[in-house]
């Protein structure tokens, strides 16, 4: 019997590394980090399916291999709508909680001297691209760390030091 749902394909990396020399696995890790993988058991991740995700994943299971490793990159769909929701729901709140952080810190920033504001208004506009990278489901932190950061610019657009446009 076939069932057809409405939920997302998804791409699934299994690996396994040996512990000696933890090098690798760490180096693994921070790029899966980077990816913002949801986390789903040790050993396996998720992300939701694109040629860029799966892509990515595959050099993960790449450097795994490489490593001495064992890696496998899945696609799949989950057969519950309440399991697709779960996965998205931490993604958007681990995604929530860094734009939060960007939040706070162009916030507090804005009472920072001018040049100490130009050097927060640089790496967070640094930092919330990275995040943008890996946020798939768009939480509504990501629009207030817009605005957070085109405030932080707009106090040096006042005084004709930052033409530059936050997206």
């Amino acid at each position: 019997m076939s069932r057809t749902n409405d939920t997302g394909e998804w791409v699934f990396l299994t690996y396994s590394l040996p512990r000696d020399p933890s090098a690798p696995r760490l180096a693994l890790w921070r790029r899966l980090k980077r990816l913002g993988v949801a986390q789903l058991a040790d050993g396996l991740v998720a992300l939701p399916a694109d040629a860029r995700t799966r892509e990515q994943l595959e050099w993960a299971a790449d450097e795994a291999l490489a490593a001495g490793g064992n890696a496998g990159v899945w696609l799949a769909r989950p057969t519950a709508r309440a399991q697709e929701r779960e996965l998205a729901h931490s993604m958007n709140t681990a995604r929530a909680a860094e734009y939060q952080a960007v939040i706070e810190q162009a916030t507090a920033s804005l009472s920072a001297s001018e040049v100490d504001r130009a050097r927060a208004l640089r790496r967070l506009r640094a930092e919330n691209h990275r995040i943008r990278r890996r946020d798939f489901f768009r939480p509504a932190e990501r629009e207030r760390a817009r605005q957070a950061l085109a405030a932080l610019a707009a106090t040096r657009q006042a005084t004709g030091t930052d033409p530059e446009v936050v997206r």
